[in-house]
């Protein structure tokens, strides 16, 4: 039998891996993606343009670019442990719908600085991270881009729709005929698409007032459908 000495008694692979574990490495990739998680905060902030700004999910935007970054730090050394984190994050299903696609795009910049962070290629995210930045600000509130309408209009006399197609053609830039609707009790119902002319909504008005009609609704689509 061989001779087992006093070091191999207390020996334990937890001590190896506390003592090839460098703190000073560690610290600076969570320092950064910490500091690159609120950039995007801030980003994400300003650019917003939804109906209902989340601070929920801005937040998590920068706890998931952390937490990337130390999953990545764990798992660069370890074989087997990369792994085993990848079966466990396989059975993870993440349910929340997102609706605009820019949360998306937030959602991608944040777990591929934390990927950068932690595999340390410091100065990759931070030059990154600003250009994609200035870019966001740059373009999203810049750069205006005209959103149709949909008007919904009920009425109950068909003889009103060249009255009320005379005043949408004349108000809006342009207008398509979307759907048309006869329900009983003479009810109808049309869909249009529209143009309006300087965001002016006014002819909304002058709409209800030709005689027949019951009511008018304007609907703009940025994303998500605010009346």
């Amino acid at each position: 039998m061989d001779n087992i000495n006093f070091n191999d008694i207390f020996k334990s692979s937890f001590i190896e891996k506390t003592s090839s574990f460098s703190l000073t490495d560690s610290l600076i990739g969570l320092l950064v993606a910490f500091l690159v998680g609120l950039f995007i905060y801030a980003v994400y902030k300003k650019t917003f343009s939804g109906v209902i700004y989340s601070h929920s999910f801005n937040i998590s935007l920068m706890i998931m670019t952390m937490a990337t970054a130390l999953i990545i730090m764990g798992i660069s050394s370890n074989v087997l442990l990369s792994l085993g984190m990848v079966g466990a994050l396989s059975i993870v299903r993440f349910r929340t719908p997102i609706k605009d696609p820019m949360d998306l795009v937030y959602l991608f910049w944040a777990i591929v600085s934390g990927i950068l962070c932690g595999a340390g290629f410091i100065p990759l995210v931070i030059i990154g991270s600003i250009l994609i930045g200035l870019v966001l600000i740059l373009f999203v509130n810049k750069i205006t881009i005209e959103n149709p309408y949909l008007l919904v209009v009920k009425y109950d006399d068909a003889s009103v729709e060249a009255s009320m197609e005379h005043v949408i053609k004349e108000k809006s830039k342009k207008y398509i005929l979307k759907s048309k609707s006869v329900m009983p009790g003479d009810d109808l119902e049309a869909t249009y698409e529209i143009r309006v002319k300087e965001n002016d909504s006014h002819f909304i008005n002058e709409l209800i007032s030709i005689q027949g009609i019951r009511s008018a609704v304007m609907l703009s689509y940025d994303g998500n459908f605010t009346a």
